[in-house]
């Protein structure tokens, strides 16, 4: 096969390495093609849509920061996103006049506890579903997932009477000899959202990603089961546990359904069961509501912000094993 002297480039012999001349030598390289035309235009139309996309989802925060900068009288006029006399009044009373600080001291002690708690039981569950050989294993992991569908309000009841006889045990009411009454304590709302299925079951695919040679190098080192989880393959599961502190933290601060129920003491009420306070029976404070609002976004945006690479990553690594 014939080849072109001109495309190939110059080898150097033996002889021309010896006499200290250049190994390879070639022409110069030609200009890499643009991309056509037809190309841009489709990236730009596509950024264009996303852009669109993007602001359309952005117009509902945008609508509550504008409402919180509003008096009373004119955030019920309609809709209008530019206020004509924009005032931080809304913020003030929000602050000072209403138990914020202390809604959010309560929501901020719960979600902290309930994240620690699902870090902790829910890594240690997750890691024996994915190493551990034991009889009902799979079943019982199937079982776990089938939590999922049962809605908030279909355990209600079962979970009201649990928490309110504590520990409950219909097969005996004299076992134990002391029971406890956790409705209306910090107590209960931690206790149900203890170990939550969905944090189980991606910390499970995530350990199923790390290989077996960290396990059985261990194991060489004479280290148990919960030494090696403890001491090697928890610090390996950094991303899914940053998003399993993201996810639970995110869901027991906007929680609604059980605070309501469980917290009845106003004392103990969380921010989103205090930001009901704003809405009368006859009136709304829709400054103060989108104030408080905005207030209780930025703990969970700043926590995003920090750890969304490592969000980013868990989820991902914990989807592609099954």
């Amino acid at each position: 096969m014939a080849v072109d002297k001109q495309a190939a480039p110059h080898v150097a012999t033996i002889e021309q390495l010896a006499r200290g001349e250049d190994p390879a030598s070639g022409g110069p390289v030609g200009e890499i093609p643009g991309r056509s035309a037809g190309y841009r235009a489709t990236r730009l139309l596509v950024y264009t849509l996303l852009l669109g996309l993007a602001l359309l989802y952005f117009v509902p925060f945008f609508w509550s920061v504008s409402t919180s900068l509003k008096t009373i009288p004119e955030s019920v006029k309609g809709f209008d996103l530019i206020p004509n006399d924009p005032t931080l009044e809304a913020y003030r009373e929000v602050l000072t006049e209403f138990n914020f600080a202390r809604y959010a001291a309560n929501s901020a002690f719960m979600a902290t506890s309930v994240t620690l708690l699902n870090l902790f039981l829910c890594s240690l569950g997750g890691y024996a579903f994915a190493r551990l050989r034991f009889p009902g294993r799979e079943v019982l992991f199937m079982l776990v997932l089938a939590t999922l569908m049962i809605p908030d309000q279909l355990r209600f009841v079962p979970v009201f009477q649990i928490l309110s006889d504590f520990p409950h045990t219909s097969w005996n009411l004299d076992f134990p000899s002391v029971h406890y009454n956790l409705i209306g304590t910090y107590q209960g709302f931690i206790l149900i959202n203890a170990v939550l299925a969905t944090n189980l079951f991606l910390m499970r695919q995530y350990f199923l990603t790390i290989p077996k040679d960290f396990e059985e190098a261990a194991k060489l080192d004479g280290a148990g089961y919960f030494k090696t989880y403890w001491r090697v393959m928890l610090p390996l599961a950094g991303p899914a546990l940053a998003a399993v502190t993201i996810l639970t933290f995110q869901g027991m601060w906007n929680d609604f359904f059980w605070s309501l129920v469980i917290l009845q003491d106003p004392d103990h009420y969380s921010l989103t069961v205090g930001l009901s306070s704003f809405i009368g029976q006859y009136k709304t404070l829709w400054p103060q509501l989108m104030a408080a609002s905005v207030i209780s976004i930025i703990p969970i945006a700043l926590l995003f912000i920090a750890a969304q690479r490592y969000f980013i990553a868990g989820v991902t690594a914990a989807g592609v094993k099954g």
